[in-house]
């Protein structure tokens, strides 16, 4: 469960979770244990939207002389005091001295507190343990983005259009406000207007579009042949890159 530091009263586990925040700069271990990577949900990102719970599956490899034993439950902490911990870890063995250990939490916006402030950075904390009771701790094994869903829309008009005349497409930029449980603006970023010709699997970029201070966009094309349009946000550490959906023009 995430802790707020606004949070007036806690007591029993509550209590227990807050205190367990990691102290800055206290990794230690024992021996020759050593971490060697570390994975969060594959690609070390995590979009958290309005609705539901999102399961997040932290992986950490580790080696020793004498073969990993076992992990402790990983704590995943970031800005504003957000932190969340996994469940017991599985380790699974890669050969004689490496094993992968594996765990996850459920993130829920509807009830772990979430705020605008916690996106950013976030940390995975892990302690693993040797067969021959060495040991290594490390505040800051790995590191990914804590992301703000996003959704991206767009629309290309006239359709369908006359060869070489204007198209003007529009759209929006929102992003996911966890206080609120809703979509909101996100203003003045840029975002990318790309088409793919019809029959073609790649869409190429054309120019690039900045948001107005409500997250809209709005830009003009000459059309020239058959094809869908669409915004692309590449997006940054606090907010998830999203594509909208093709908008399908019919040029004659």
């Amino acid at each position: 469960m995430r802790i707020r530091a606004s949070v007036a009263a806690m007591s029993g586990a509550l209590a227990l979770s807050a205190l367990a925040v990691p102290a800055a700069h206290a990794d230690g271990g024992n021996g020759d244990t050593r971490i060697t990577k570390v994975v969060v949900d594959g690609d070390n990102k995590v979009a958290i939207g309005t609705s539901g719970a999102v399961t997040v599956k932290v992986s950490v490899t580790a080696t020793d002389d004498s073969g990993i034993k076992e992990a402790q439950a990983f704590d995943l902490f970031g800005p504003d005091n957000g932190i969340e911990s996994t469940g017991k870890p599985t380790c699974t063995v890669v050969n004689a001295t490496t094993s992968t250990c594996t765990a996850s939490v459920k993130i829920d916006p509807r009830t772990d507190y979430l705020t605008g402030k916690n996106a950013g950075t976030w940390y995975v904390s892990a302690w693993i343990d040797a067969n021959d009771d060495d040991y290594v701790w490390k505040e800051k094994s790995g590191s990914f983005f804590f992301q703000r869903a996003a959704k991206l829309t767009v629309d290309a008009a006239p359709e369908p259009v006359k060869k070489g005349r204007t198209l003007t497409v529009s759209g929006s930029l929102t992003r996911a406000d966890w206080e609120s449980l809703k979509y909101g603006g996100y203003g003045s970023q840029s975002v990318n207007l790309q088409f793919r010709k019809k029959g073609s699997s790649t869409y190429t970029t054309l120019k690039s579009v900045k948001a107005d201070s409500r997250g809209n966009l709005k830009t003009t094309t000459k059309a020239t042949v058959d094809g869908d349009y669409r915004f692309s946000f590449a997006g940054n550490s606090s907010t998830a890159a999203v594509n909208a959906t093709g908008d399908f023009v019919d040029v004659r």
